[in-house]
């Protein structure tokens, strides 16, 4: 029987051996891989600023960006150069890499997020995060089942000003709170009408459209105008009006809405594009409410609006760049903090969390709810109807295209 000295010095190893595995896994470098290389290139340049972090792999399906992306790694990283793949399922078959971190459209988000998942890697992806409701929920359940950290690309949820803005509201800033607004403004100019031409010889288009279901090469979608077709992408609702409807849901605390409705049109181009360049959409949720207002062809600087106000009964706090403006009723300015939109604090709170265990600001099973009211919303408006609670049509609940995902190594 071990006596008590012998207990204590067993305890005392343990609890060294507890320590120094806490430090060694602090201390170890982390191994990134960065897919996609348009908004990937923020990643690379985020990334390469945090010690103890290096940016391994770059991947895109144009050799072109490839290229591009590659340099730009290197640079940052003082001639360190990553390795170049088209396909991200290099990076994962890699056991040395850490974390996949996706820029890709929005129908990869949730695939690659999956895959990345159960190869045993820690994910950062780019909003919306999930191309349609089903797979909002099978990416959440990847991070669950192999407890894996998924940060979503909500980055003003790490940005210090809206964290202190959020922190008065709930300490009553402004009272109890009433309703939220939120606007997105552009200039975007028509798409055209696209053609089935050859494909470009830097684009490898099978990869590009991977879980897609195919569709021939159109030359006025890639890189960017496919977010404006119902089959790759979500409209501006997913791919702007998240930001800002998340900022709203974050300080509401609130998760589903009991009514959802989106109205609005094409209405400044006859073109290719399925999605509205304008439209409303709003959300009930009982006690409270959330309106979005999208204006994708008509920025309205002369209406100056913020990118989301919250409206209390004694004040308002509107959020906008980096930061918070309190009103009182009268509409005076009683405090502000308006700094520059940095990203490294949301890349760093990644880091942070597969370090130190601590909390990621946009954990992927709460980000996919601020994305769910995109998916109603679209729903809605495609559907021509107002989405009570959860319930919607049944093939928005289904994956047509998810069946052709090809195995590792094929």
């Amino acid at each position: 029987m071990p006596n008590r000295r012998h207990f204590i010095f067993s305890a005392a190893a343990t609890s060294l051996t507890s320590q120094i595995q806490a430090q060694n896994k602090a201390n170890r470098k982390l191994r990134v891989g960065v897919m996609g290389l348009s908004r990937g290139q923020a990643h690379i340049r985020n990334f390469a600023k945090i010690t103890g972090v290096e940016v391994a792999y770059v991947c895109d399906v144009d050799s072109d960006r490839l290229a591009a992306g590659a340099k730009l790694a290197a640079s940052a990283q003082n001639g360190r150069e990553p390795k170049a793949v088209t396909d991200f399922r290099r990076i994962l078959e890699d056991p040395s890499v850490d974390i996949l971190s996706i820029a890709a459209p929005n129908f990869w988000h949730a695939p690659a997020t999956i895959l990345a998942c159960d190869a045993g890697k820690h994910v950062y992806v780019e909003k919306p995060g999930s191309h349609n409701p089903l797979e909002a929920k099978l990416m959440v359940q990847a991070a669950r089942r192999n407890n894996r950290k998924v940060q979503m690309g909500n980055q003003r949820r790490s940005a210090p000003a809206f964290q202190e803005g959020i922190e008065k509201i709930k300490s009553g800033a402004i009272g109890p709170l009433r309703y939220a607004r939120c606007w997105y403004g552009n200039t975007r100019q028509s798409i055209g009408r696209g053609k089935q031409t050859s494909i470009p010889k830097s684009l490898d288009y099978d990869l590009w459209q991977g879980p897609a279901a195919h569709r021939p090469y159109q030359n006025n979608l890639i890189h960017y105008n496919w977010h404006w077709l119902w089959h790759y992408g979500g409209g501006e609702l997913a791919n702007n009006g998240v930001h800002a409807l998340d900022i709203a849901r974050w300080a509401l605390e609130v998760d589903a809405p009991l009514t959802t409705s989106y109205v609005g049109g094409r209405y400044h181009f006859e073109d290719d594009q399925e999605t509205p360049d304008t439209g409303d959409a709003c959300y009930d949720f009982g006690n409270v409410g959330i309106s979005w207002h999208g204006s994708s062809c008509l920025r309205r600087s002369y209406e100056r609006h913020p990118f989301v106000s919250l409206y209390g009964e004694s004040g308002v706090v509107s959020f906008d760049r980096g930061g918070y403006q309190i009103y009182d009723l009268e509409g005076k300015i009683t405090e502000e903090k308006l700094p520059d939109l940095s990203d490294l604090p949301h890349f760093e709170n990644l880091i942070n969390a597969i370090r130190h265990e601590e909390a990621l600001n946009a954990e992927i099973g709460d980000a996919q709810k601020s994305t769910m009211l995109c998916h109603l919303g679209n729903i809605s408006y495609r559907e021509g109807l107002q989405i009570k609670a959860m319930n919607f049509p049944e093939k928005y609940q289904t994956r047509d295209y998810c069946d052709q995902w090809r195995p590792v190594g094929a």
